[in-house]
């Protein structure tokens, strides 16, 4: 056996080895977020109950017309779905049982069903196709969809490592990103697990220079979510670098379809609901959403520090806005991102920022999976090495924790 045969049975070697931690820490972060569920779920069981036992002494009156009903006794396995399935996915699970609405009344508020025109179609209308072929129900769909989807995320991570920075950091990099606490949005009935996986093909297809598959993945990745237009801006950099560079028009396909997504959704809602811009006048009239352009998550990021344990929200802005400077840091100082992942990462950031109601989250961090990875690579250090059961012990604690102040609406998402 030759020396080059050898080398490439290592490599091979400490890449199986690198996507079986991966996904072992995949698996295990799954059980973070079904145990913080779980709990989530007692909690609601105690409540029906001692609610139950004050109507039976005569206690409370009537139940609230708006709460659970108390009819009959609800299973835990139910409760768990019901967290998982909580904030966006109830409207996602809306969308994949009745469609758009044909109408959208005028000063819409959050209450109203019709405000579900404001999310988009790509993961709703994948999981009514494999509703089709899967027994179980539109839940199971959903939620097994993007256990899939996360598993393949991962594996995208490790492969996007050993692309820009070499298979020895591959490991940590799939680890991290599992186990990040942002990471509870791949158990969760949410768009996020489709546009990464998107996101993270689209970026490993514009490294190879394979334009019109990078184009064609951008234009499903613009139709997920509002925020896939880092995607679109990611095909324009690495594009723009390939032509001045090959004095070829063919890069530019990658830019030029990336955006179809966004625009056909916004032609076919429009034609749909028989209004112009319906899109933008949701957002605004049932979200409230403005432009504060990083001035809340700041201003509640100091709350935190000066009125702490006081509001749950104010807390997960302050860390997300810490670690998302501490992460933007080790990617400029230490380790630098290719061009068009640096401009992904830096739309997805200041898309994170701008709106004046919800800001700097875990999950929307997540989604600047880039910075993950030059996280990692700084990590895999052997001066950082003693660190690594720290970070690894405080991500599961915090990705249980997460979905357990999400599940009980004591945060908002």
């Amino acid at each position: 056996m030759t020396m080059v045969d050898v080398s490439t049975q290592n490599r091979s070697e400490s890449w199986k080895s690198a996507v079986q931690h991966g996904l072992f820490a995949y698996a295990l972060s799954r059980l973070a977020v079904f145990l913080g569920a779980a709990i989530v779920a007692a909690e609601m069981k105690a409540d029906d109950n001692r609610l139950r036992e004050r109507l039976i002494w005569g206690l409370t009156s009537r139940p609230d017309p708006h709460a659970r009903s108390l009819s009959t006794p609800r299973s835990a396995t139910s409760m768990i779905l019901d967290v998982l399935t909580s904030w966006d996915g109830i409207w996602y699970m809306r969308i994949v049982r009745f469609g758009y609405p044909g109408y959208v009344p005028d000063s819409i508020t959050y209450d109203d069903t019709q405000a579900r025109v404001a999310f988009f179609p790509a993961f709703p209308y994948a999981v009514r196709y494999v509703d089709r072929v899967l027994p179980g129900g539109d839940t199971f769909a959903a939620l097994l969809l993007n256990f899939v989807l996360g598993a393949c995320f991962i594996i995208l991570i490790g492969i996007l490592t050993r692309q820009w920075f070499g298979i020895e950091h591959a490991r940590k990099a799939m680890v991290l990103t599992a186990i990040f606490p942002g990471s509870f949005v791949l158990s969760f009935a949410y768009s996020e697990a489709l546009l990464l996986v998107l996101a993270a093909s689209c970026l490993l297809f514009l490294h190879k220079q394979n334009w019109l598959a990078a184009g064609l993945t951008a234009v499903i990745a613009t139709a997920a979510r509002p925020n896939g237009v880092a995607v679109a801006v990611a095909c324009a950099v690495a594009a723009l670098v390939a032509a001045r560079t090959s004095r070829s028009l063919r890069p530019l396909l990658a830019p030029v379809l990336a955006p179809i997504g966004f625009i056909a959704f916004q032609i076919l809602i429009d034609a749909h609901t028989g209004e112009r811009s319906v899109w933008f006048r949701v957002q605004t009239e049932a979200w409230d959403e403005g432009a504060s352009f990083g001035v809340t998550a700041i201003r509640r990021t100091l709350e935190a520090f000066t009125q702490p344990l006081t509001s749950p929200t104010d807390l997960i802005t302050a860390a997300s806005f810490v670690i998302t400077v501490f992460l933007l840091y080790l990617a400029w100082r230490h380790h630098r991102l290719p061009l068009s992942a640096a401009a992904y990462s830096a739309v997805i950031i200041a898309l994170m920022l701008l709106p004046a109601t919800v800001t700097a989250r875990p999950r929307f961090l997540f989604t600047a999976f880039p910075l993950l990875i030059s996280c990692a690579v700084w990590l895999d250090h052997p001066r950082r090495q003693e660190w690594w059961p720290y970070i690894v012990g405080l991500c599961f604690a915090g990705l249980t924790a997460l979905t357990g102040v999400y599940g009980v609406y004591g945060a908002i998402p």
